[in-house]
Protein backbone atom coordinates (compact mmCIF):
# COMPACT_ATOMS: atom_id res chain seq x y z
CA UNK A 1 0.00 0.00 0.00
CA UNK A 2 1.26 3.50 -0.96
CA UNK A 3 2.39 5.89 2.67
CA UNK A 4 0.35 8.44 0.80
CA UNK A 5 -2.92 5.90 1.57
CA UNK A 6 -5.22 8.36 4.19
CA UNK A 7 -5.53 5.47 6.67
CA UNK A 8 -1.97 4.00 5.98
CA UNK A 9 -0.41 2.61 9.39
CA UNK A 10 -3.70 2.36 10.98
CA UNK A 11 -5.69 -0.93 11.73
CA UNK A 12 -9.53 -1.97 11.55
CA UNK A 13 -11.15 -4.69 13.08
CA UNK A 14 -14.42 -5.41 11.11
CA UNK A 15 -16.93 -7.58 11.69
CA UNK A 16 -19.49 -9.58 9.48
CA UNK A 17 -16.68 -9.20 6.50
CA UNK A 18 -17.26 -12.89 4.44
CA UNK A 19 -19.27 -11.09 1.83
CA UNK A 20 -22.01 -7.98 1.65
CA UNK A 21 -21.30 -4.80 3.37
CA UNK A 22 -18.44 -5.84 5.51
CA UNK A 23 -16.33 -7.40 2.46
CA UNK A 24 -16.87 -4.21 1.21
CA UNK A 25 -15.99 -2.26 3.29
CA UNK A 26 -12.45 -4.23 4.09
CA UNK A 27 -11.67 -3.66 0.94
CA UNK A 28 -12.27 0.05 0.77
CA UNK A 29 -10.56 0.62 3.97
CA UNK A 30 -7.47 -1.98 3.01
CA UNK A 31 -7.21 0.05 -0.52
CA UNK A 32 -7.10 3.20 1.79
CA UNK A 33 -3.92 1.77 3.26
CA UNK A 34 -5.66 0.02 6.54
CA UNK A 35 -4.39 -3.57 7.94
CA UNK A 36 -7.84 -5.60 8.29
CA UNK A 37 -8.90 -8.17 10.90
CA UNK A 38 -12.07 -10.07 9.57
CA UNK A 39 -14.30 -12.12 11.20
CA UNK A 40 -17.58 -13.53 10.78
CA UNK A 41 -19.63 -16.38 11.83
CA UNK A 42 -19.32 -18.65 8.85
CA UNK A 43 -22.19 -20.67 9.76
CA UNK A 44 -26.09 -21.16 10.01
CA UNK A 45 -28.50 -19.65 12.65
CA UNK A 46 -31.62 -21.84 12.49
CA UNK A 47 -33.97 -18.87 12.84
CA UNK A 48 -32.43 -16.78 9.60
CA UNK A 49 -34.48 -18.49 6.12
CA UNK A 50 -31.55 -17.14 3.91
CA UNK A 51 -28.05 -18.89 3.51
CA UNK A 52 -25.42 -16.68 5.92
CA UNK A 53 -21.89 -16.80 4.58
CA UNK A 54 -19.41 -19.77 4.57
CA UNK A 55 -15.67 -19.90 5.36
CA UNK A 56 -15.13 -19.93 1.67
CA UNK A 57 -17.04 -16.60 1.50
CA UNK A 58 -14.62 -15.51 4.41
CA UNK A 59 -11.51 -17.04 2.15
CA UNK A 60 -12.97 -14.91 -0.96
CA UNK A 61 -12.52 -11.99 1.25
CA UNK A 62 -8.99 -12.60 1.91
CA UNK A 63 -8.07 -13.28 -1.39
CA UNK A 64 -9.65 -10.14 -2.80
CA UNK A 65 -7.56 -7.92 0.00
CA UNK A 66 -4.08 -9.71 -0.69
CA UNK A 67 -5.10 -9.48 -4.72
CA UNK A 68 -5.23 -5.77 -4.08
CA UNK A 69 -1.75 -5.56 -2.19
CA UNK A 70 -3.23 -5.43 1.33
CA UNK A 71 -2.49 -7.28 4.62
CA UNK A 72 -5.88 -8.94 6.39
CA UNK A 73 -5.47 -11.58 9.26
CA UNK A 74 -9.06 -13.73 8.80
CA UNK A 75 -10.68 -15.23 11.80
CA UNK A 76 -13.91 -17.45 12.57
CA UNK A 77 -16.28 -15.96 15.20
CA UNK A 78 -19.22 -15.16 16.73
CA UNK A 79 -20.18 -11.53 18.11
CA UNK A 80 -22.60 -13.14 20.26
CA UNK A 81 -19.88 -14.76 22.12
CA UNK A 82 -17.94 -12.16 23.88
CA UNK A 83 -14.91 -14.08 24.67
CA UNK A 84 -14.33 -15.48 21.08
CA UNK A 85 -14.55 -12.11 19.51
CA UNK A 86 -11.77 -10.78 21.87
CA UNK A 87 -9.83 -13.95 21.06
CA UNK A 88 -10.28 -13.19 17.37
CA UNK A 89 -9.25 -9.48 17.70
CA UNK A 90 -6.26 -10.80 20.00
CA UNK A 91 -5.13 -12.48 16.67
CA UNK A 92 -5.32 -9.65 14.80
CA UNK A 93 -4.08 -7.50 16.97
CA UNK A 94 -0.72 -9.86 17.93
CA UNK A 95 -0.27 -9.73 13.96
CA UNK A 96 -0.37 -6.25 13.16
CA UNK A 97 0.45 -4.35 16.81
CA UNK A 98 -2.47 -2.06 17.57
CA UNK A 99 -6.01 -1.12 16.45
CA UNK A 100 -7.40 2.12 15.59
CA UNK A 101 -10.75 1.63 13.26
CA UNK A 102 -13.82 -0.76 14.52
CA UNK A 103 -16.62 -1.19 12.46
CA UNK A 104 -19.32 -3.33 13.85
CA UNK A 105 -21.03 -4.84 10.69
CA UNK A 106 -22.08 -8.21 11.55
CA UNK A 107 -26.04 -8.96 11.10
CA UNK A 108 -29.06 -10.61 10.33
CA UNK A 109 -32.61 -10.18 9.25
CA UNK A 110 -34.69 -13.17 10.14
CA UNK A 111 -38.12 -11.61 9.24
CA UNK A 112 -41.23 -13.43 9.86
CA UNK A 113 -40.08 -15.74 12.33
CA UNK A 114 -40.88 -16.21 15.91
CA UNK A 115 -39.51 -15.91 19.37
CA UNK A 116 -36.05 -17.38 18.38
CA UNK A 117 -35.78 -15.00 15.71
CA UNK A 118 -36.41 -11.94 18.32
CA UNK A 119 -33.66 -13.29 20.21
CA UNK A 120 -31.51 -13.90 17.90
CA UNK A 121 -31.64 -10.43 16.08
CA UNK A 122 -31.25 -8.74 19.29
CA UNK A 123 -28.21 -11.01 20.08
CA UNK A 124 -26.40 -10.80 16.98
CA UNK A 125 -27.33 -6.68 15.96
CA UNK A 126 -27.47 -5.18 19.08
CA UNK A 127 -25.07 -7.55 21.89
CA UNK A 128 -22.72 -8.38 19.12
CA UNK A 129 -22.13 -4.46 18.48
CA UNK A 130 -21.92 -4.40 22.23
CA UNK A 131 -19.39 -7.10 22.62
CA UNK A 132 -17.36 -5.47 19.70
CA UNK A 133 -16.60 -2.24 20.58
CA UNK A 134 -16.30 -3.81 24.88
CA UNK A 135 -13.65 -5.87 22.82
CA UNK A 136 -11.74 -3.30 21.67
CA UNK A 137 -11.89 -0.17 24.20
CA UNK A 138 -9.17 -1.92 26.28
CA UNK A 139 -6.61 -1.98 23.50
CA UNK A 140 -7.63 1.47 22.30
CA UNK A 141 -7.60 3.29 25.48
CA UNK A 142 -4.02 1.72 25.92
CA UNK A 143 -2.63 2.64 23.25
CA UNK A 144 -3.83 6.61 24.11
CA UNK A 145 -3.95 7.43 20.18
CA UNK A 146 -7.79 7.71 20.01
CA UNK A 147 -9.45 6.33 17.31
CA UNK A 148 -12.64 5.80 14.94
CA UNK A 149 -16.10 3.14 15.99
CA UNK A 150 -18.73 3.05 13.42
CA UNK A 151 -21.38 0.71 14.17
CA UNK A 152 -23.48 -0.34 10.95
CA UNK A 153 -27.16 0.38 12.09
CA UNK A 154 -30.13 0.69 9.19
CA UNK A 155 -32.95 3.04 8.01
CA UNK A 156 -34.96 0.93 10.28
CA UNK A 157 -32.85 2.73 13.25
CA UNK A 158 -34.26 5.81 12.54
CA UNK A 159 -38.11 5.48 11.14
CA UNK A 160 -40.48 2.45 11.96
CA UNK A 161 -40.76 0.37 9.17
CA UNK A 162 -41.35 -3.52 8.55
CA UNK A 163 -43.84 -5.88 9.86
CA UNK A 164 -45.57 -7.26 13.31
CA UNK A 165 -43.42 -10.66 13.44
CA UNK A 166 -41.18 -10.96 16.13
CA UNK A 167 -38.36 -11.37 14.01
CA UNK A 168 -39.01 -7.56 11.99
CA UNK A 169 -39.90 -6.42 15.39
CA UNK A 170 -36.53 -7.28 16.67
CA UNK A 171 -34.83 -6.35 13.82
CA UNK A 172 -35.92 -2.65 14.44
CA UNK A 173 -35.72 -2.77 17.76
CA UNK A 174 -31.97 -3.58 17.52
CA UNK A 175 -31.18 -1.01 15.00
CA UNK A 176 -32.86 1.45 17.07
CA UNK A 177 -30.76 0.24 19.90
CA UNK A 178 -27.27 0.55 18.23
CA UNK A 179 -28.18 4.40 17.99
CA UNK A 180 -28.47 4.65 21.81
CA UNK A 181 -25.47 2.17 22.14
CA UNK A 182 -23.65 5.21 20.13
CA UNK A 183 -24.59 7.89 21.45
CA UNK A 184 -23.78 6.98 25.06
CA UNK A 185 -20.51 5.25 24.29
CA UNK A 186 -19.46 8.64 21.95
CA UNK A 187 -19.56 10.45 25.41
CA UNK A 188 -17.89 7.49 27.35
CA UNK A 189 -14.90 7.35 24.84
CA UNK A 190 -14.52 10.99 23.98
CA UNK A 191 -11.89 11.98 26.16
CA UNK A 192 -10.18 9.15 24.89
CA UNK A 193 -10.49 11.17 21.35
CA UNK A 194 -12.43 7.74 20.07
CA UNK A 195 -15.10 8.76 17.94
CA UNK A 196 -18.44 6.99 17.45
CA UNK A 197 -20.92 7.17 14.67
CA UNK A 198 -23.29 5.25 13.32
CA UNK A 199 -24.44 4.63 9.37
CA UNK A 200 -28.14 3.92 7.89
CA UNK A 201 -28.38 2.25 4.50
CA UNK A 202 -31.55 1.73 2.98
CA UNK A 203 -31.67 -1.56 1.34
CA UNK A 204 -28.61 -2.40 0.29
CA UNK A 205 -27.56 -5.37 -2.91
CA UNK A 206 -26.65 -8.23 -0.71
CA UNK A 207 -27.34 -11.20 0.26
CA UNK A 208 -29.31 -10.51 3.34
CA UNK A 209 -31.68 -8.74 1.26
CA UNK A 210 -31.48 -10.15 -2.34
CA UNK A 211 -32.22 -14.03 -1.80
CA UNK A 212 -35.90 -15.33 -2.46
CA UNK A 213 -37.33 -15.43 1.09
CA UNK A 214 -36.78 -11.69 2.05
CA UNK A 215 -38.09 -10.51 -1.76
CA UNK A 216 -41.16 -12.66 -0.71
CA UNK A 217 -41.05 -10.60 2.91
CA UNK A 218 -41.45 -7.55 1.42
CA UNK A 219 -44.10 -8.45 -1.25
CA UNK A 220 -45.98 -9.87 2.19
CA UNK A 221 -45.65 -7.16 3.96
CA UNK A 222 -46.33 -4.33 0.67
CA UNK A 223 -49.53 -6.18 -1.00
CA UNK A 224 -50.53 -9.39 1.24
CA UNK A 225 -50.97 -7.16 4.75
CA UNK A 226 -51.61 -4.04 3.19
CA UNK A 227 -49.79 -2.20 5.65
CA UNK A 228 -48.87 1.46 5.86
CA UNK A 229 -45.19 0.68 5.01
CA UNK A 230 -43.38 2.54 2.57
CA UNK A 231 -39.82 0.66 1.44
CA UNK A 232 -39.44 3.14 -1.67
CA UNK A 233 -36.46 5.80 -1.46
CA UNK A 234 -36.77 9.26 -1.91
CA UNK A 235 -34.10 8.98 -5.23
CA UNK A 236 -34.77 7.02 -7.89
CA UNK A 237 -33.26 4.12 -7.15
CA UNK A 238 -34.37 0.50 -5.55
CA UNK A 239 -31.16 -0.41 -3.59
CA UNK A 240 -27.95 1.03 -3.20
CA UNK A 241 -24.79 -0.77 -3.75
CA UNK A 242 -22.37 -2.33 -0.53
CA UNK A 243 -19.69 0.01 -1.84
CA UNK A 244 -21.62 2.82 -0.83
CA UNK A 245 -22.26 1.88 2.36
CA UNK A 246 -18.01 1.46 2.66
CA UNK A 247 -17.43 4.75 1.29
CA UNK A 248 -19.54 6.29 4.24
CA UNK A 249 -17.28 4.18 6.26
CA UNK A 250 -14.02 5.11 4.91
CA UNK A 251 -15.04 9.12 5.20
CA UNK A 252 -15.79 8.80 8.77
CA UNK A 253 -13.09 6.72 9.85
CA UNK A 254 -10.50 9.18 8.02
CA UNK A 255 -8.85 12.32 9.68
CA UNK A 256 -11.68 14.31 7.36
CA UNK A 257 -14.23 13.61 9.92
CA UNK A 258 -11.34 13.71 12.79
CA UNK A 259 -14.30 15.82 14.88
CA UNK A 260 -17.50 14.09 14.13
CA UNK A 261 -18.49 12.16 16.28
CA UNK A 262 -22.32 11.39 17.89
CA UNK A 263 -24.06 11.38 14.33
CA UNK A 264 -26.20 9.00 12.85
CA UNK A 265 -25.64 9.15 9.30
CA UNK A 266 -27.99 7.90 6.37
CA UNK A 267 -27.05 6.74 3.66
CA UNK A 268 -30.24 5.87 2.70
CA UNK A 269 -30.96 7.68 -0.83
CA UNK A 270 -33.73 9.88 0.85
CA UNK A 271 -36.24 7.14 2.64
CA UNK A 272 -35.63 8.82 5.96
CA UNK A 273 -36.59 12.24 4.91
CA UNK A 274 -39.15 10.91 3.06
CA UNK A 275 -41.12 9.17 6.10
Amino acid sequence: MSTAAPLAGRVAFITGAARGQGRAEALRLAADGADIIAIDLCDQIDSVPYPLATPDDLAATVKLVEDAGGRIVAVQADVRDEQALRSALQTGVDRFGRLDIVVANAGIAPMQSGPDGWRDVVDVNLTGAHHTVEAAIPIMVAQGAGGSIVLISSAAGLIGVGGGDRGSLGYTAAKHGVVGLMRAYANFLAPHSIRVNTIHPTGVDTPMINNEFTRGWLKHIAEELNAPTDFSNALPVQVIQSEDVANAVAWLVSDQARYITGVTLPVDAGIVNKR
